[in-house]
């Protein structure tokens, strides 16, 4: 069937070409096994031959440097942060996916491929669904023979829990801090190999631009963020492993220092960006109390299987909760979707929630939130064992907030909190640009419009430890015997200059207003035009107001300091800058995809009872976008190519969670 992708009508907008994914034709179920036994090889005596650069040390980062290293390759991996450890992976608390089947509740990887794909509102590959799924069994084992304290039952097998989307027990836990427990463990596996010595790893360190030409990418630049040197470092292939773009919003569950500008950079040297403004909105976060905090706080979705979300039937009731009688109350989300109750997707959860603090039945100070209340569970089943579940995320609550939420409900709120746009890649995980890999959340393939809760974690390690270890090699094998371009190289020494410009642009603009501000008045115009939902007049008022915005940025912007130390106001004002273009891309995707779909709801396009409306027939793709112009405030162009989504084994359906 010949695909013919739907006009554009945004002014600036061209459509482009159609891309192939990569994925082996034929059985979507088979595409991994057949493609992994068909890459070409690097014999061992000449992998030391090759040089590959890893930008990110967390799951992904770590696990591609590690595995890379122990199978022979030169190894250079760079982290902005003081030590790999501190990557945001630690932050993903609930658990990781995987379809074991250990537990007898109906659980396979067929239904693992059927809850994700599903889960994505059909806006992902199917194929990444089945390389997750039959992945997942070697992850758990891996990150359990490494020494991640997985949470056991009382015989000693691992225990489970069940997270949205799903209505089997597939999440394998460390308490509430499964990502900070697979963190330690990778980055042990990662500083093995530094004692080793095939790894050179730099910390404090962040990448500034890529090394790249006709050819494709053949190194990083970065700036030592102590001394502010900034310089070069070839290599025969790049993997960029470095989140995702969530604080674009600045309000997020992400770390403050999390951002976006490694992928953004790859972009403006050539890499196409997939699907911008598919952002998910996590429903168990702290509501804002201030509008002067830094970052909001994440509280797991596992808490979601014992806590239920509630609010007064009463709009502007301001009892205390222990007031407001059960005849009061409206479970909402076990009354709209009873088969999933509160462990519906993420979107349509932050989507209903949404929809009660709109209506006036909000709680607390500023009526932004709902309650999460244990009560029922802690009758149940006892303190004890709550406590045993989620005892440091009610001890992190309870500090966050002074309120104690074994005595009173947790109030909860949709915070920006995840991307599944990305940097488009193949099958085998390669950009647009050859040499230049992806892994984990700066990717785009697993997730489509909607990522299922702990398959996060599940995703990046598969990326790094299962992945891209098979992928560059095959690379690096059509590779063997070409030279690395030397520092002095003309296309190495553009890639420097080019950094070192920019810095001096961003010090020199000798405005009157620092980056925080414009990125906080940039988060306020996202999360009204392009968040929870949208809306086409909010959305081109959006893109109007980033776009003044930007310009204004680079009349008016204020960096006190040089470029010759420490200097985060310059970090910040350079992320900043790159956040301000990407929000224009965010908005000019969200404006042009005329449907709903997971956490994409157009207003214009839902059903009666408020879901997300698809129109399969002309948008069932991915939009991938090119864009070009001016880096300084001026007009830009966007051209959107389009890759098409098929589906052999899950079925094209409407998502109904009840």
């Amino acid at each position: 069937m010949t695909f013919t992708p739907p006009p554009v009508s945004i002014p600036g907008v061209t459509l482009g070409r159609a891309l192939a994914s990569g994925v082996p034709d034929g059985d979507p179920a088979t595409a991994w096994a057949r493609r992994r036994d068909a890459y070409p090889l690097v014999a061992p005596g000449n992998r030391r031959h090759f040089h590959v650069v890893v930008v990110g040390t967390g799951l992904a980062g770590a696990g591609a440097a590690a595995a890379l290293a122990e199978l022979g390759y030169r190894v250079t991996a760079f982290t902005y942060h003081d030590a790999p450890r501190r990557a945001h992976s630690v932050a993903a608390q609930g658990g990781i996916n995987a379809a074991r089947g250990r537990r007898v509740d109906g659980d396979s990887v067929a239904r693992f491929v059927t809850d994700t794909v599903k889960g994505g509102d059909f806006r992902g590959r199917e194929a990444e669904a089945f390389r997750l799924a039959e992945e997942s069994v070697r992850v758990i084992d891996h990150f359990s023979a490494i020494g991640a304290p997985f949470a056991r039952e009382y015989g000693g097998v691992l225990a489970t829990r069940s997270f949205g989307g799903v209505q089997v027990s597939r999440t394998y836990y460390s308490r509430g801090q499964t990502g900070q427990q697979l963190q330690i463990a990778g980055t042990q596996a990662l500083l093995r190999q530094v004692r080793a010595g095939a790894v050179e790893l730099h910390t404090r360190h962040e990448m500034l631009d890529l090394v790249v030409d006709d050819s494709g990418c053949h190194g990083v630049v970065v700036r030592d963020l102590v001394t502010g040197r900034i310089r070069a470092e070839t290599a025969h292939a790049v993997v960029l492993a470095t989140g995702g773009y969530g604080t674009v919003f600045r309000d997020s569950t992400l770390a403050v220092h999390s951002n976006a500008s490694a992928v953004w950079r790859a972009h403006q040297r050539g890499a196409l960006f997939a699907s911008p403004s598919f952002v998910q909105f996590h429903p168990t976060a702290l509501p804002k109390d201030t509008d002067w905090q830094a970052k909001t706080i994440l509280m797991s979705e596992s808490l979601r299987n014992d806590g239920r979300i509630w609010v007064p039937l009463r709009a502007g009731d301001m009892r205390v909760p222990g007031d407001i009688p059960d005849a009061e109350r409206d479970y909402f989300l076990e009354r709209r979707y009873p088969a999933f109750g509160n462990l519906v997707p993420r979107d349509v959860a932050s989507r209903a929630i949404t929809t009660e603090i709109r209506a006036g039945r909000g709680v607390g100070p500023r009526s932004n939130s709902v309650y999460l209340d244990f009560r029922d569970a802690l009758v149940r089943v006892g303190r004890e064992v709550i406590a045993e579940r989620y005892g440091n995320l009610f001890d992190m609550y309870a500090h966050a907030t002074g309120e104690d939420p074994y005595t009173v409900p947790m109030r909860i709120a949709p915070t920006c909190h995840f991307t599944m746009g990305g940097l488009w890649s193949n099958y085998d995980l390669q950009t647009s640009v050859p040499g230049l890999f992806v892994g984990g959340e700066c990717g785009w393939g697993y997730h489509g419009a909607n990522r299922l809760g702990a398959n996060s974690l599940l995703s990046a390690s598969v990326d790094g430890w299962f992945t891209l270890p098979f992928s560059v090699p095959a690379h690096l094998a059509t590779r063997l015997g070409r030279e690395l371009p030397a520092d002095d190289d003309e296309v190495v020494a553009s890639a420097v200059n080019r950094a070192r410009q920019r810095v001096d642009a961003l010090l020199s603009v000798g405005g009157t207003t620092g980056p925080g501000r414009f990125h906080r008045e940039l988060g306020q115009i996202l999360y009204a035009g392009c968040g929870v939902t949208r809306t086409a007049e909010g959305l081109t008022e959006a893109l109007d107001r980033v776009r003044e915005l930007r310009a204004r940025f680079w009349t008016d912007l204020r960096v006190t300091g040089s470029g010759e130390h420490l200097n985060q106001v310059l970090e910040l004002a350079g992320r900043v800058a790159d956040y301000l273009e990407l929000a224009e891309l965010m908005c000019v995707d969200a404006l042009d995809r005329d449907e709903s779909c997971g956490a994409h709801l157009r207003d214009e396009h839902q059903t009666p009872d408020g879901e997300a409306l698809r129109d399969d027939a002309s948008w069932c793709f991915a939009s991938v976008w090119e864009s070009t112009g001016d880096d300084r405030g001026g007009p830009r162009t966007f051209t959107r190519h389009a890759e098409p989504l098929g589906f052999q084994t899950v079925g094209v359906t409407t998502r109904d969670y009840r």
